[in-house]
């Protein structure tokens, strides 16, 4: 990883894009390592993350892990999914955390000289280029070892360091905890959030 002590760093971590790339490699995200890891390397100034919540729901798998990282070291950014039904009669839920990261990227980026976005999103590729402009180093963590792959090519190239997730499965991941499987009636668009996200304590 091209990081020094010396650098303040900040983590923005796209909570829906990071599950969907960990479990197309086949593991799951320990979030106290993947903090140790930035931690030991580079000055960590802060470690976001993003994610929509279902707010009528009396159970969420995510909930779990949102409660564990706001009491461990990350700062946790949510907001209510939309669900609405389809012209086809099917319920689809909405929850695109983009504009709040971007924001909080722009606004921190100004303190730090380093940015890392979990995220493989091509919509972020304005975002890294804006942050570039103030003379700022951005990395992104997604992976290509998918098919297709998570990382969106222009927004690998825009990145100044690109890190693939697989290389670090041993150093940040675990296996794969057994999941029920999705109810049938409830789809996904890119933009949406997968509700099955989920962290051991």
């Amino acid at each position: 990883m091209n990081f020094n002590h010396a650098e303040r760093v900040a983590l923005f971590i796209d909570g829906a894009n990071l599950y969907s790339t960990a479990r197309g490699l086949g593991f799951d995200i320990d979030f106290r390592r993947l903090l140790d890891l930035f931690q030991k390397n580079s000055h960590l100034v802060r470690a976001y993350y993003y994610t929509a919540l279902a707010e009528d729901q009396e159970y969420s798998s995510v909930r779990p892990l949102i409660d564990w990282l706001d009491y461990n070291g990350y700062t946790v950014i949510t907001k209510p999914m939309k669900e609405f039904t389809d012209s086809t009669g099917r319920r689809k839920v909405k929850g695109n955390m983009d504009i709040e990261l971007a924001i909080d990227a722009m606004e921190l980026s100004q303190h730090l000289d380093h940015v890392v976005l979990f995220s493989g999103d091509g919509d972020f590729r304005s975002l890294v280029e804006a942050i570039q402009r103030k003379g700022k180093r951005v990395t992104v963590a997604s992976t290509l070892k998918t098919q297709p792959p998570m990382i969106a090519d222009e927004l690998r190239r825009q990145a100044d360091h690109f890190i693939e997730l697989a290389l670090l499965s041993e150093t940040i991941g675990r296996p794969q905890a057994d999941r029920p499987p999705r109810r049938e009636r409830e789809t996904y668009d890119d933009d949406d959030v997968d509700g099955d996200e989920f962290a051991d304590r």
